[in-house]
């Protein structure tokens, strides 16, 4: 079993103040703390911490030897990816956390003094991907999304496949096109089989679709050959980003007998550039679904194993305002993450630093909190209002589709930002 670290203080419901001036509907106050990869003209990328408006420089403060007493070398923090730092291990992470804390509620900390020299404004810098991934998962884990799925293409009677219940679904996703926020992507191009046709066409896809999702970022490395059961999951998640696991509905449907998705899923997949840490979370902890049939004893667990996490999309028409046209929350998965590890690494497939394990889309109940297009329009049948003049079925070359998360609990905040992403016409 992992060692049993307790919880730092700001991990609780208690409120904490800092001499920061931080708008409390700020996603990056105190409680919050994310880790990402941030540049300026002057700074090469390094590892910075998210608070308020602001950016922690981490590389700038170990500089100035204030994690010397953590063995942190200034080199770990100015790598281009979070990797080597959270190869430092969770005592590590847990203590640079509390450091910040303290120094961030106490007057005359260090980082008062520093204030020029360690912060830099988020609107002067350049966020990157925050992580060398080496391989991603994609889950298959709300059970509203794999019914309304399964109801459009099998019927109501068999809407869920008979394993569903039995063990959480996935698929390995490819890693390579994963982006951070703000990059564009463009339409893909697929072979396609219109409807009514004897022959498939190639060209752009008709039917480009996002995914509201999020992802768990892999801490530690698991050795090939063991299995890991869901209550040491938590030992292997440094933390969670948004994640937006883009979409070619009609090349998917041609190409996914038998094998499953390929050139409809892999050319790009979106995340936030901010990791939180699951300390983070801590508040906002849940009671996950009841699961029936009992799943078999590997995934079974118990207690509080979801997240309360508020989650929307918005999409905006080129030149135009947007539109907010789902809202669901995070809470409403089948299978939670820790499940979602165990059954990986039940044959001994092994996890590294870095990976991600994405949730699948997470879909509520009602039609207003589907986490696809797919879903809102219920494949093509029902157009969605955007704005006063325009709908969509699925998006347009032109649009920027947005996802954001936010946990909230007595006055605690704790936010992912922005997934952020434009489509570009196909070349």
């Amino acid at each position: 079993m992992p060692e049993f670290v307790p919880p730092l203080a700001n991990d609780k419901n208690e409120k904490l103040n800092t001499w920061l001036d931080i708008s409390p509907e700020s996603d990056f106050g105190i409680h919050n703390l994310p880790y990402g990869i941030f540049s300026t003209p002057s700074r090469r990328p390094r590892v910075g911490v998210a608070i308020g408006d602001q950016i922690i420089d981490l590389a700038a403060v170990a500089m100035r030897g204030h994690f010397q007493s953590l063995s942190i070398e200034p080199e770990v923090l100015e790598q281009p990816s979070l990797n080597a730092f959270v190869r430092l291990g969770k005592p590590t992470w847990q203590a640079v956390r509390k450091r910040l804390t303290d120094w961030l509620t106490q007057t005359d900390s260090p980082l008062q003094h520093l204030r020029n020299e360690c912060f830099v404004a988020q609107s002067e810098a350049k966020m990157h991907l925050p992580l060398e991934i080496g391989d991603y998962t994609d889950f298959y884990a709300s059970e509203t999304h794999a019914t309304n799925v399964g109801t459009m293409f099998r019927g109501k009677e068999n809407a869920l496949m008979p394993n569903w219940k039995h063990m959480p679904i996935a698929y390995h996703g490819r890693a390579s096109s994963i982006v951070v926020s703000d990059t564009d992507i463009r339409r893909p191009k697929g072979q396609i089989m219109l409807q009514g046709a004897d022959q498939p066409m190639f060209g752009a896809t008709q039917a480009l679709d996002f995914e509201l999702e999020m992802a768990a970022v892999i801490g530690k490395n698991s050795e090939l050959g063991i299995s890991l059961r869901p209550e040491e999951a938590e030992d292997y998640i440094f933390g969670f980003v948004l994640f937006n696991d883009w979409s070619a509905r009609d090349i998917q449907r041609w190409e996914y007998v038998p094998l499953g998705p390929f050139l409809g899923k892999n050319f790009a997949s979106s995340i936030s550039p901010w990791v939180v840490p699951l300390e983070a979370l801590e508040p906002f902890r849940v009671e996950g679904a009841e699961q029936q049939p009992k799943p078999l004893p590997y995934l079974q667990t118990s207690g509080k194993r979801n997240f309360n996490i508020n989650l929307e999309v918005a999409i905006q028409p080129e030149g135009e305002s947007e539109t907010i046209v789902s809202q669901t929350n995070f809470k409403n998965m089948y299978w939670g993450v820790g499940q979602m590890l165990a059954h990986h690494t039940v044959n001994g497939c092994n996890l590294r630093i870095g990976d991600l394990l994405a949730s699948g889309t997470i879909s509520g109940n009602e039609p207003g909190s589907y986490g696809s297009l797919l879903e809102l329009s219920w494949n093509g049948e029902r157009p969605l209002k955007i704005n006063a003049n325009q709908t969509r079925t699925y998006l347009e070359d032109g649009d920027t589709v947005t996802l954001r998360g936010c946990a909230r609990k007595e006055g605690i905040r704790v936010g992912f930002g922005e997934v952020r992403t434009k489509i570009l016409p196909s070349l």
